[in-house]
């Protein structure tokens, strides 16, 4: 049996990063350990780490704001609004798991894995498919 976090992370759609570290920092009553722009989803991110700060897997908050107006999050912002943008799980294989996910009709978004703003393989898993939730695949590190 697996005993690593089902959840690796919650990501939460921003329109002004700085603006939105200023109060999860409040909130969570502590600062962001990673701040990171990722170019190729053109979307700059904070993260949150629960605990002891960046030790282990799980208990992570993200906070994403798009660097520009026409990425997956500016979009998704531009269409619903700020809040909720998607529920990371953990894998072990997420080339695998892309391929079962397909095979049993699921549309993926990504056709490869790519690498995340922590350096892990991830792939995103389409809402349709997902009871209206987009999902992120994320390789576990153990």
């Amino acid at each position: 049996m697996n005993s690593r976090p089902l959840i690796s992370h919650i990501g939460i759609a921003v329109s002004d990063l700085e603006e939105a570290v200023r109060k999860y920092e409040v909130l969570i009553g502590r600062k962001p350990f990673l701040t990171k722009e990722v170019p190729d989803q053109k979307v700059k991110v904070a993260i949150f780490y629960s605990g002891k700060e960046g030790a282990g897997q799980g208990d992570r908050l993200e906070l994403l704001a798009p660097t520009g107006p026409e990425g997956p999050v500016a979009k998704f912002i531009k269409k619903r609004g700020e809040g909720l943008h998607h529920i990371c799980l953990y894998v072990d294989d997420v080339k695998a798991s892309m391929a079962a996910l397909k095979a049993v009709g699921l549309q993926l978004i990504d056709e490869s894995p790519r690498i995340g703003a922590e350096g892990s393989r991830i792939a995103f898993v389409h809402p349709g498919g997902t009871n209206g939730v987009l999902i992120e695949l994320e390789e576990s590190a153990d």
